[in-house]
């Protein structure tokens, strides 16, 4: 049989708390729970079960280290005197856990009603600045013809008499290191501990009714598509009066024409004539917050970046916002008339640049045919 102080993982000298630290990790580590189906795990966790039991008990522990045997020891119940399942659970769920020190499971109440999600779609300016949306979402209210007790005006509910309101039908089974208790949910009841004699005619005895309801969302200034957001109790109500689940309100921003955003930039591409972008000017731009004016430098090229501190979409978990970058698109003209096309080849023969030469109407090339 293996040391019990290597299968706990402590010296021999080990305080009785060390020893009880090390066996609620390792315990937690090894809990069949943890471990579904893992056949070495169990048998690891009936091993430590067995060394706890004795290092944990003074008697017991003096009794091995003098004969460095378990032989003739009452191992019993694995868990030890005082060490049971309300104990272990602690150790996984910490205090509170779901067993009282009794032994007895702790009423949790009615089961709470599930989460629900729902999409919303805004337009680019209600991110950029936040929006008070309405989301409309099919979910179960308390019921108000029986207060969400699920029994009919005038009745009341039971006690269950298959487990007698504990909401769970235990089970013992014997091994060969004692007795292992397991609790299932009560069947008759389905947990909750009451049966409904005469069931709420509304709402057939489930205490919640299934409706459409509309609730109102305030998104705040910065989400991005694709954004969650979470509205607390919000969700569908448990049955017979369990508490509501939450609410997640996925977002979707429609593209806007203007402006394309990067992060919390945005970018909007500004057509600029070829005079302009030559000679300068000051020109209209969109911003999120309307038009403003934008000079143009003379000799803007072409995918020139202007860019605007501050104008950009505010950070959602901080201060400030991001930047509005303006991209200059210089426009070639096309199609001139014959007065244009004149004015550029001046300036091209001015530049002593050569340009193709004009091409000839159609009426032009017919008199040519015939001369």
């Amino acid at each position: 049989m293996a040391d019990f102080y290597e299968v706990l993982q402590v010296s021999r000298d080990a305080s009785a708390e060390e020893i009880k630290k090390s066996y609620r990790r390792l315990a937690r580590e090894s809990h069949p729970d943890a471990n579904p189906g893992d056949a070495d795990a169990e048998a690891r966790f009936k091993e430590l079960a067995a060394a706890y039991e004795v290092l944990s008990d003074p008697e017991k522990r003096a009794r091995y280290d003098r004969f460095g045997s378990a032989d003739g020891f009452d191992i019993g119940d694995p868990f030890g005197s005082g060490e049971g399942f309300g104990d272990l659970f602690d150790a996984f769920f910490g205090n509170g856990g779901p067993f009282q020190s009794g032994g007895q499971r702790r009423r949790t109440g009615p089961a709470r009603g599930p989460d629900l999600e729902v999409s919303a779609t805004i337009e680019l300016t209600d991110a950029i600045f936040g929006v008070a949306t309405d989301v409309t979402v099919r979910t179960a209210v308390a019921c108000e013809e029986c207060e969400a007790t699920g029994a009919a005006p005038g009745t009341s509910a039971s006690t269950c008499g298959q487990c007698g309101g504990s909401g769970e039908v235990r089970s013992v089974r014997n091994t060969v290191l004692g007795q292992i208790v397991s609790a299932t949910p009560c069947r008759a009841c389905g947990g909750s501990g009451q049966v409904i004699p005469e069931p709420c005619p509304r709402c057939n005895g489930e205490g919640r009714n299934v409706t459409d309801t509309t609730f109102t969302v305030d998104v705040p200034p910065g989400v991005d598509d694709g954004s969650t957001l979470r509205l607390t109790g919000r969700g569908a109500v448990g049955a017979r009066g369990g508490g509501a689940g939450d609410l997640y309100v996925r977002l979707r921003v429609r593209p806007d024409e203007r402006f394309e955003r990067q992060g919390d930039d945005l970018v909007h591409r500004l057509r600029v004539p070829v005079t302009q972008a030559a000679l300068g000017a000051t020109v209209a731009v969109e911003t999120p917050e309307g038009v403003t004016d934008l000079e143009i430098p003379a000799g803007t090229q072409p995918g020139r970046l202007f860019r605007m501190r501050g104008k950009g979409v505010p950070h959602l978990n901080g201060r400030g916002r991001g930047d509005l970058v303006i991209v200059a698109e210089v426009v070639v003209p096309t199609g001139l008339d014959d007065e244009s096309a004149r004015l550029l080849r001046a300036l091209a023969e001015h530049r002593e640049e050569d340009v193709a030469p004009p091409s000839e109407g159609f009426m032009s090339k017919i008199r040519s045919a015939f001369s």
